[in-house]
């Protein structure tokens, strides 16, 4: 049996990372980021400050024969001022690609939102703790730890009754994806179940998830950090952050999209490319934002105040903006026949939406997450798909 007093104590390096763009060196360890240093610093909001640092997709992978794995890390959790506070995070322990353990870390940080609008919030320091694994398979193996998708985790050191290695790189193709919050993984319990991992798993890819919620804006920093980003593969699921923050008017969201898509061919120009328009939200299809909460339930939904008749004047909804993203590749893909469409009622519509509705009013349950997943897998990644290769 294992002791804590043989336990081998390896610290976390960038090596042991995968589906991260930088590392940030902290008191305890290394904070994973989803952007790299130069693009956080031009981030206007805190919204998407901490959407950034929060490591969906984000995992550790190393080779060991241990049985027992304790990772050390220092979370910061997320509360709302008026509401329970959530469950801990999950980290996940695959081994060779299977979920086999599963554990969470108490303690940590805590950022209490107090004003959902401004995103103000008090942070209270917390201690470092530890997610424990214990009886795992024997012999060497290949191990992922996926971190809590919504949790931002410094990760500190492995404690291991074996010595552990950063595993090898795959020789898997890199899939980036850049969406919302749902390609972040909001409402799903998982960070291996996320969609994007779904889809990823069943494409037998490395993915780099750059889902941020709420901050898909078509920001430039973000077109560039995919531009200098390597990967394989490129999607991009944009539309529902401007619609639902309105952001943009129909004038500036055109032009935006194609800039955003220039920047990102200065770096990858012939890289299979596909642009991804919103899943089914009923409440956002025909009306414009922005969106607020509603407590009117007694539990947090979101409803859109935006005025329907406004549309003439360029305002946007998510049936608009569809439109939009077909046309834009229907008319830059004559030149750039790398660049395809896909409709986001095929990844969830109202078949979709009928037999798992949104619990909230815009984000999908965990079973959304897997249909989102399968549906992206069968149409993406499948023989006849933009992505086509291997399904596992």
């Amino acid at each position: 049996m294992s002791t804590e007093q043989n336990l081998i104590s390896t610290p976390i390096t960038a090596a042991f990372l995968r589906g991260h763009l930088d590392v940030e060196k902290t008191a305890h360890g290394l904070l994973p980021h989803r952007l790299p240093a130069w693009a956080r610093r031009q981030i206007p909001d805190d919204l998407l400050a901490v959407a950034e640092a929060q490591p969906s997709g984000i995992r550790l992978a190393f080779r060991t024969s241990a049985t027992t794995i304790h990772l050390d890390t220092l979370p910061t959790k997320r509360a709302y001022r008026g509401f329970p506070p959530p469950p801990d995070g999950i980290y996940d322990l695959l081994v060779g690609g299977r979920l086999t353990a599963q554990a969470n870390v108490a303690g940590g940080n805590l950022r209490t939102i107090t004003d959902m609008q401004t995103q103000a919030a008090e942070f209270t320091p917390g201690p470092v703790g530890a997610a424990h694994f214990t009886d795992l398979p024997a012999g060497e193996k290949d191990v992922e730890i996926w971190l809590p998708h919504a949790e931002i985790t410094e990760v500190i050191a492995l404690r291991t009754d074996g010595p552990v290695e950063p595993a090898p790189h795959t020789g898997r193709r890199v899939w980036l994806h850049h969406g919302s919050s749902i390609s972040h993984g909001s409402n799903a319990v998982f960070p291996s179940t996320i969609w994007p991992a779904l889809a990823a798993s069943a494409g037998d890819v490395d993915l780099v998830n750059l889902g941020f919620g709420g901050s898909a804006l078509v920001d430039p920093f973000t077109a560039r950090a995919i531009r200098d980003t390597p990967a394989d593969l490129i999607s991009l699921k944009l539309g529902i952050n401007v619609v639902n923050s309105d952001a943009m008017r129909l004038r500036a969201f055109v032009p935006a999209i194609h800039g955003f898509l220039d920047t990102i061919r200065e770096g990858h120009p012939t890289t299979p490319l596909l642009l991804v328009s919103p899943v089914l939200c009923p409440t956002q299809e025909n009306t414009p934002g922005p969106l607020m909460p509603d407590l009117s339930s007694g539990t947090l939904k979101f409803k859109a105040t935006g005025d329907p008749a406004e549309t003439d004047a360029g305002r946007l909804t998510l049936v608009i903006v569809r439109k939009v993203l077909a046309d834009i590749v229907k008319q830059r893909s004559a030149e750039d026949p790398n660049l395809h469409y896909l409709d986001g009622l095929d990844l969830y519509g109202e078949s979709d939406h009928d037999e798992f509705p949104l619990p909230d009013a815009i984000h999908p349950s965990p079973e959304g997450h897997r249909r989102i997943g399968e549906n992206f897998a069968k149409l993406v990644f499948a023989n006849n798909g933009p992505f086509a290769g291997r399904i596992g």
